[in-house]
């Protein structure tokens, strides 16, 4: 067994926020962390910057057109993977349709921590609830 890292993958989380709300989907249950919810997102491909790879995922994933992107918020090492989840505040446009997850909702930021969060997207949630303190 060798003692090298393992390569990271990329992955966009898209933190998309409307009249005080986030939008998160539900995960289809024969996915990793099935069930769970988590911000909408995905893999980056090669060469693929946030924006582009923002822009593709929520076309993909539900039908909604990213037109802005800031900076990454937060960083998280997906536990059991070799994965590394980059919040990124994302605008977009349209209602979103579910094509690729069970379920698509708005919550609030407290009524996020109540969710059953996929572990990265928990950790986000709870640094959301954090950074609100000092605002």
């Amino acid at each position: 067994m060798s003692d090298a890292p393992a390569t990271t993958i990329d992955v966009i989380a898209a933190v998309v926020r409307r009249d005080g709300k986030f939008l998160v989907c539900q995960r289809p249950p024969s996915k990793r962390h099935g069930n769970l919810w988590e911000f909408p997102g995905g893999k980056l491909e090669p060469g693929e910057t946030m924006l582009t790879a923002a822009q593709r995922e929520l076309c993909e994933e539900l039908t909604l057109k990213v037109t802005d992107i800031g900076e990454i918020r937060f960083k998280s090492q997906d536990p059991g993977s070799n994965f590394v989840i980059n919040f990124v505040d994302v605008v977009a446009l349209g209602l979103p349709k579910p094509l690729e997850h069970t379920r698509v909702d708005w919550f609030t930021m407290q009524e996020l921590l109540e969710l059953p969060l996929a572990p990265s997207d928990r950790q986000f949630a709870e640094f959301l609830i954090r950074e609100s303190l000092y605002e």
